[in-house]
């Protein structure tokens, strides 16, 4: 497994909001527990907040707030990626001065769960990952706010294509790559999907409503362990 699908495959499993121990996971990863431990600085380097030590475990916190302003989690992610297209440019004063708006988010960030002097946003996924999903995002947010199905081409980590039809049903951003959530037709279940690796997506006809085990609130449920998703 690639370094950064085991990073994205850690923040899928702390995002349930509880404590686990670096040896579970290492064992879940199959790792070692040093490489869990690295994994995580990783992680807070990138600003992804994981509160939690060596010997206690590791749990993600809550969204970033930055005194003065209260920002919203998507907000935040449109500040670090506007830094992140910067850092990526030729000019090197750009360059420079993206990288020193970092610097001054991580002195005025809170304490816990941020680890400062690393440079936000620039450590877990290159910046071209997520540039290559761009051009789908207004037809998955259109999608999921027209609650309409689509038809979904996906390449997966060995390279293969499927051809899927979705209902989506959410889209997050975790440390530079954007996932959409969605109930998968084809397999009867949720499917979390990195939106960098879509090669194409088209609109169907129809719309779907909210069915016992197919909503969002099922999915958050199951992750919580706080309801009976199937």
């Amino acid at each position: 497994m690639r370094r950064t699908d085991r990073l994205f495959d850690l923040v899928e499993i702390l995002r349930d909001g509880r404590l686990h121990r670096a040896q579970d996971l290492a064992d879940r990863l199959g790792v070692s527990v040093r490489t869990v431990y690295r994994d995580m600085e990783t992680l807070r380097g990138s600003g992804i907040p994981v509160e939690g030590t060596r010997g206690t475990g590791y749990v993600m916190g809550a969204p970033v707030t930055l005194p003065p302003l209260n920002l919203t989690l998507l907000e935040f992610e449109a500040l670090e990626l506007g830094m992140a297209v910067v850092a990526e440019a030729a000019d090197p004063e750009l360059q420079s001065a993206a990288k020193s708006l970092s610097a001054k988010l991580d002195a005025v960030l809170p304490e816990d769960g941020v680890a400062r002097g690393q440079g936000r946003g620039f450590a877990v996924h290159p910046f071209a990952d997520a540039a290559r999903g761009f051009r789908h995002m207004p037809v998955l947010r259109a999608a999921i706010r027209a609650r309409q199905k689509l038809d979904l081409t996906y390449r997966g980590e060995e390279g293969h294509e499927t051809c899927e039809v979705i209902r989506p049903l959410e889209m997050e951003y975790r440390g530079r790559v954007w996932t959409l959530t969605a109930w998968c037709e084809a397999h009867g279940d949720f499917r979390i999907i990195r939106v960098d690796r879509i090669v194409g997506v088209e609109t169907r006809p129809e719309l779907f409503v909210d069915e016992p085990g197919k909503s969002l609130a099922d999915y958050l449920d199951r992750i919580t362990g706080t309801g009976k998703a199937p």
